[in-house]
């Protein structure tokens, strides 16, 4: 592909809308804004940094007049938002999936468009290694500069041009969120960050990564406000899928030895060593706090947002709705009716309104 037409290619996200809840808000004792992830093209979030790397690699020089062929090894969100979003811009994509992957997730690659979705290997892992090994590694590019065709490595979220593009999100809270007054009425200081809170779900940490790496650009222009009082983000979550808080508490990058959680798609055994460094030292003005919730908890939350706003997401999701209206209390014990908190509502594709009814009736049951 060449620039001019890259010149004409659209971003294969989307900015989604911003709402607040009056319901959820009365029952956190703040301000609740949602930010509908769900709504991108892929379901989820996932379209933000996937799509980014995408189009990254158009505009690559190097990549100048070759076709491009994108290889992914998720069966979930990330390899769904990598067939969309090559769809749309005119490139193909094929996912490599473990034997493990649901009939349904490989049905809806299919069905969005992938070139083909292979099956292989007992677990992402033994998947990802074959693709790359097969596809990726083998090429030969740098012998044979004049090759007409490339094959791209889509991580699922450990690579900065995904975090850049899970960063865009900040960019459209800023405009979203209702503008504060200046602190104290005075015109000559700075206002405040306009959101007190952020929560999210943490897999391998590309949501948070570029949450934070948003917030980093756009926070020197609240400072000293902010400076004094810092942007919270809550990364949330579920046991038996948290390899974030595993390695906090060892205080080391290490993997989790198994994923036990029903929450799929968080279940990276190992957190992105930058997710890691960003919640150990995050830069000024930001302040991380793990958080840890059940199944049952992320149930819960799926169940809230169904039952509130008509919309069906998986646990992994519904894990950051659940912690952020009932346990913001336990980080925020400044928390007032007017703090704002923003839960990104991050979709996916690991859902169905029959699952959503067990999740129900089991929680009616006594599930904790």
């Amino acid at each position: 592909m060449d620039h001019v037409a890259l010149e004409q290619l659209k971003k294969p996200w989307i900015e989604t809308p911003l709402v607040e809840s009056a319901t959820l808000s009365k029952a956190a004792g703040c301000r609740i804004f949602l930010k509908l992830e769900s709504l991108q093209p892929s379901g989820s979030f996932k379209s933000r940094g996937i799509g980014n790397l995408i189009l990254t690699s158009l505009s690559d020089p190097s990549n100048n007049g070759k076709t491009l062929h994108f290889f992914s090894s998720s069966a979930g969100n990330a390899g769904l938002a990598a067939v969309i979003a090559a769809r749309d811009l005119g490139c193909s994509c094929t996912v490599v999936v473990p034997l493990s992957a649901k009939p349904m997730m490989i049905k809806k690659l299919r069905a969005a468009g992938a070139s083909n979705v292979i099956r292989h290997g007992a677990s992402w892992f033994e998947a990802d290694a074959y693709m790359r090994e097969t596809f990726i590694e083998n090429q030969n590019q740098d012998s044979k500069p004049d090759i007409l065709a490339r094959n791209i490595y889509v991580p699922p979220f450990d690579h900065h041009d995904i975090w850049q593009g899970a960063g865009t999100l900040v960019d459209e809270l800023v405009k979203q969120l209702p503008p504060r007054d200046n602190v104290d009425g005075n015109p000559d200081t700075y206002r405040p960050f306009p959101a007190d809170a952020i929560v999210c779900s943490v897999g391998g940490g590309g949501l948070l990564n570029g949450i934070i790496e948003g917030l980093e650009r756009h926070l020197p222009t609240y400072q000293p406000a902010t400076l004094r009082k810092k942007v919270r983000i809550l990364a949330v979550e579920t046991a038996g899928a948290d390899s974030l808080a595993h390695s906090l508490r060892i205080g080391s990058l290490q993997p989790i030895p198994a994923v036990t959680s029903q929450a799929i798609t968080l279940g990276a055994l190992c957190v992105a060593q930058q997710t890691l460094k960003n919640v150990q030292s995050p830069p000024p003005g930001v302040e991380v706090t793990s958080i840890v919730g059940t199944d049952a908890d992320a149930a819960r939350g799926v169940v809230r947002l169904c039952d509130e706003l008509r919309l069906e997401v998986e646990l992994a999701c519904g894990i950051s709705v659940q912690v952020g209206l009932d346990r913001i209390r336990e980080v925020m014990t400044d928390l007032t009716p007017d703090s704002r908190v923003v839960i990104v509502v991050c979709g996916g594709n690991d859902v169905t309104s029959e699952l959503i009814t067990d999740y129900r009736q089991k929680l009616e049951n006594g599930w904790q």
